[in-house]
């Protein structure tokens, strides 16, 4: 194979950054017909298409985000070079792109990305969204991951790559009863304010038809979609909050809240979403080869 030339690599690099072959052309002092040809040439010598056109805008193919990725590098190390000879200080990195549901457990993202955060050469972008938002944040690569509770279904338009990472028992959690007796399930859930996911929450869906089959009224306080939020609410009321335990898990080591007890048959699976591609980031194979007792914190 010819050598890669880095001048045809700093052209294609200066037009995926603009998105635009005019400004492009502009930028660099060029005309857009020597522009085209230097992008052909590399593509030709990779053997890659790297854009597509959409109207007038370009948009990168996945070889052509991969080698965006590594131009990158390229000339961050080309700059680099010169800050270790000039003031004598190296830094090389990593970047993983990670988007989270926006409702999702804070402590599970924390959990998930806890092996990355002690690493120098690691840069982690965490982005948060609903899962629309995030869907198509990652069909265009600009994502490598995205975090839900939710399952999402491959087509053949969008080929995602929705694996289950972890698996949680549903809880409810409150503040310790001191010395009453423990909590009885079902007969106090009509007694006590309850704290539980939004309508359109799947726990919320399984916890309703639960209550339904066994006739039971109960007292809501609170729907909240937001399980930070959930969080706060059970720790600082005498509300009974029905979730996952990671969300709560300081809360419960420190002694602040206590598990009720687990709700049967109820479950909150968490999934890491992907697309269908070629080159998939090293550090993120990393995280996907845990156990679902580490990626939960266990």
């Amino acid at each position: 194979m010819s050598r890669l030339n880095y001048h045809h690599l700093h052209y294609f690099w200066a037009v995926a950054k603009e998105g635009n072959l005019t400004r492009a052309a502009t930028r660099l002092h060029v005309s857009q017909s020597a522009l085209s040809a230097q992008i052909r040439q590399l593509e030709s010598q990779l053997g890659q298409t790297l854009f597509t056109r959409t109207g007038r805008a370009l948009q990168l193919t996945e070889a052509g985000r991969l080698a965006l990725t590594y131009a990158e590098s390229i000339f961050a190390s080309g700059q680099e070079l010169v800050a270790l000879l000039r003031e004598g200080r190296r830094e090389e990195r990593q970047v993983l792109r990670i988007g989270a549901v926006a409702t999702l457990s804070r402590n599970f993202q924390d959990n998930f990305v806890r092996p990355l955060l002690a690493r120098d050469d690691v840069e982690l972008v965490l982005q948060s969204g609903s899962l629309v938002e995030l869907l198509a944040r990652l069909r265009v690569h600009t994502l490598d991951v995205i975090l839900s509770n939710r399952r999402v279904h491959p087509s053949t338009d969008d080929p995602w790559q929705c694996r289950r990472i972890a698996r949680q028992p549903v809880s409810l959690v409150g503040q310790p009863r001191g010395r009453r007796r423990a909590f009885r399930f079902p007969d106090e859930l009509a007694d006590v304010p309850l704290l539980l996911p939004g309508r359109d929450n799947d726990i919320r869906a399984g916890f309703d038809l639960m209550c339904e089959q066994r006739g039971l009224r109960v007292r809501v306080r609170a729907e909240v979609d937001d399980m930070a939020l959930m969080r706060l609410l059970a720790r600082d009321s005498d509300s009974v909050a029905l979730l996952p335990t990671v969300v709560v898990q300081d809360e419960l080591k420190s002694g602040r809240l206590v598990e009720y007890g687990v709700v049967p048959d109820l479950h909150e699976n968490f999934y890491a979403i992907t697309v269908q591609r070629h080159f998939a980031p090293p550090l993120l194979k990393q995280l996907l080869k845990r156990s679902e007792a580490e990626v939960l914190g266990g």
